[in-house]
């Protein structure tokens, strides 16, 4: 009987004992895992921290401006003269003036101009009037008759030739039409093309500016931080007539053109 209770008694020992340990080591377990987590917090707020600190610190930078010029000449000719025809009737006006559209068409295929590049603009008519004082002195006006007035635009390719006829229009005075002769406009077909040429060749020069300034005080040129686009200007070259706008001068009335633009590019130092 004796032992019997003894073993009991041990077994009992035992079992007390191994809760114990057990309990012992899921505590020493939660505290591990309570370290390791509370490391994990810390090293955490050091990395936002040391992030927070890197964004606000000033960083060094370089702001250059790249330029280009190119020169080129005109594609495109565009001449527009009007003319009209009075009657003291709308219709007779009319009449008049479509007389007129014939000998103007005439002489235009006469110079070789493609009926294509000819547009004769919608015909317009409006009342004349006669001005004058009566014998009160006050201001009257009388309707004489109507005025019909055509508009012409030729476009063309040949700038040579509409040149020429822009100078030698005698003929339709002696006529008797009275030709209002507009000076020409000069244009150029493939702009696009030559604006994005001169926007990378522009940010090149932009770029090898940056690398000389940076290289002349030892330090190395970083990433692009921003790059911006000054105003496309076309000009008259060697000229003073036009000056540069903010809004970009775009000159029509010289056949040779000069175009410029700038890129202002920053690049971070290292």
């Amino acid at each position: 009987m004796v032992t019997k209770h003894n073993n009991f008694r041990f077994v009992t020992l035992y079992g007390v004992f191994f809760k114990y340990q057990k309990s012992s080591i899921m505590k020493n377990k939660s505290v591990v895992i309570a370290i390791i987590v509370s490391i994990g917090f810390f090293l955490a707020a050091i990395a936002v921290g040391i992030a927070y600190y890197m964004s606000k610190k000033p960083q060094k930078t370089v702001s250059v401006v790249g330029l280009v010029e190119k020169d080129f000449t005109s594609d495109l000719i565009v001449w527009e003269f009007d003319y009209s025809a009075e009657a003291s009737d709308m219709k007779e006006a009319y009449t008049k003036l479509k007389e007129q559209n014939e000998i103007v068409k005439a002489y235009l295929k006469k110079a070789g101009i493609p009926e294509k590049e000819i547009d004769f603009k919608k015909i317009t008519t409006s009342p004349t009037y006669n001005s004058y004082y009566d014998e009160k002195g006050h201001w009257r006006q009388v309707q004489t008759g109507y005025e019909a007035h055509q508009v012409v635009r030729i476009e063309s390719r040949d700038i040579e030739k509409i040149e020429t006829l822009t100078r030698d229009i005698a003929e339709l005075y002696d006529q008797n039409i009275m030709i209002n002769n507009n000076n020409p406009e000069y244009y150029y077909t493939k702009l696009s093309d030559l604006k994005l040429q001169m926007l990378a060749e522009a940010s090149q020069d932009a770029r090898n500016r940056a690398e000389t300034i940076t290289k002349s005080a030892g330090a190395k040129l970083g990433d692009l931080k921003s790059a911006n686009m000054g105003v496309f200007q076309i000009t008259k070259p060697n000229s003073s007539e036009e000056d540069y706008t903010w809004g970009g001068a775009f000159n029509t009335s010289s056949k040779e053109k000069r175009a410029s633009i700038n890129m202002r590019l920053t690049y971070y130092v290292k």
